[in-house]
C-alpha cells in the first residue's frame, strides 16, 4: 500500500496559541498526516476567555462541543448570536466574521474543530474593526 494511504492515528500535539488569541491543540492536518483538505484540533477556552474576531475564507469549520458553554457572535457586523453546550454541534459557514468566547468565568470550555482547510491558521483573517463591537465581557454566565 502506497505509504501516502494509511490510516493512522494521531494524538493532540503541543497546544498553539492561534492567530484567534485562542489555545489550539492540533491532530489532523497537511503536517501531521499531509491532509488534503480537512483539519481536526482541540480548542481549549479558559473561563471567560475570548477570541479576536476572524473569518476563515473559503471553508467551512464545524465544532463539537466537548465540555462547558460557549457564546459566538456572529455575522458581518457580529449582530448575530448563537450558544453551544456540551453535546452540541455548530457549523459557522465560509467567510462569515465571528468571535467566539467561553460564557462561564469558572468552567473550561472544550471542542474539537474540523475545518475544510488542512493547514488551519491559513485561512484565518482577522476582523480588528469588529472586535469592539462586542463588549470583553459581555454575556458572561455566572
Amino acid at each position: 500500500m502506497d505509504s501516502d494511504r494509511t490510516c493512522r492515528v494521531v494524538r493532540p500535539g503541543p497546544t498553539i496559541v492561534g492567530k484567534q488569541a485562542l489555545t489550539y491543540a492540533p491532530a489532523i492536518s497537511a503536517e501531521t498526516v499531509g491532509s488534503t483538505g480537512l483539519h481536526m484540533q482541540l480548542v481549549t477556552l479558559p473561563p471567560g476567555a475570548r477570541a479576536r474576531a476572524h473569518l476563515h475564507e473559503a471553508h467551512e469549520t464545524a465544532l463539537h462541543v466537548l465540555s462547558g458553554v460557549a457564546g459566538t457572535w456572529y455575522g458581518e457586523r457580529l449582530e448575530h448570536h448563537l450558544w453551544s453546550r456540551a453535546g452540541d454541534f455548530v457549523y459557522i459557514p465560509a467567510g462569515v466574521p465571528h468571535l467566539p468566547y467561553n460564557a462561564s468565568r469558572t468552567e473550561t470550555c472544550t471542542a474539537v474543530i474540523a475545518r475544510t482547510d488542512p493547514n488551519e491558521q491559513e485561512s484565518v483573517v482577522l476582523r480588528p474593526e469588529l472586535d469592539a463591537l462586542r463588549p470583553p465581557e459581555g454575556d458572561v454566565m455566572a
